[in-house]
């Protein structure tokens, strides 16, 4: 432990803790976008889900190659987390064509989920990720993966039994989101794992939290693009 700093797990503690109040200012953002209110309100029509689905997928099929890329940009020090990294891209790579079938699912044409170009918060949030993943020992991307996969242990499920109840879809349409409402919550027991692989470290620790609010901004853009 270098001079000055805390030890390993009042750091970890400590960035849970900040991270979760980057994540409930992130809750109350989504709460306000058009797109969650009309969910949450019961105005949610067919259409505002397969817009959401169609925007999602580009940004989730974006997921495991800036993961990918974040992995070889793991240094020697620190093989394990290369190792972790590397397995939650093969896990994920093919998540967005669950987003395909729920769309076919629920009466869209296969063709325009794939072609539909990315709205102006899915080219954001790409473009940092990948950004972000390019940068030598980028772990940062860990707040980033606790936004997004907080996002999906907490808000997947729920929406996705909204979704469900709203439109009267049967099971085999709502399959992303009730999946990483199931999966996601093991992921985030391994978040903290993660932490301990390269923390203690105040610089590491802040671009952490950095990591997550920029994350949390531009994801919330990407939700409330979809409504504009």
């Amino acid at each position: 432990m270098a001079d000055g700093q805390a030890p390993a797990s009042d750091q970890v503690s400590d960035t849970l803790r900040k991270l979760a109040v980057v994540f409930a200012d992130f809750e109350q953002r989504l709460e306000a976008t058009p797109l969650i209110r009309k969910l949450t309100r019961g105005r949610f029509e067919l259409a505002d889900y397969q817009t959401f689905l169609v925007n999602l997928r580009q940004q989730v099929k974006d997921g495991a190659l800036w993961m990918s890329r974040a992995a070889s940009n793991v240094g020697e020090d620190h093989l394990e987390l290369r190792s972790t990294l590397m397995r939650h891209a093969v896990t994920e790579h093919r998540d967005f064509r669950l987003l395909e079938a729920d769309f076919v699912c629920s009466g869209g044409e296969v063709e325009v989920i794939r072609n539909a170009p990315k709205n102006v918060g899915s080219e954001a949030i790409s473009a940092w990720m990948f950004h972000e993943a390019s940068r030598p020992d980028p772990f940062g991307l860990l707040g980033a993966m606790f936004i997004i996969e907080g996002l999906g242990s907490i808000k997947a499920a729920p929406w996705g039994r909204l979704v469900k109840e709203r439109l009267n879809l049967p099971d085999e349409a709502v399959r992303f989101l009730l999946y990483h409402g199931e999966n996601d919550a093991e992921h985030m027991q391994e978040f903290e794992e993660m932490l301990r692989m390269v923390l203690p470290d105040a610089a590491v620790a802040e671009r952490i939290v950095m990591t997550a609010k920029v994350t949390a901004r531009l994801y919330a853009l990407q939700i409330e693009e979809i409504a504009a």
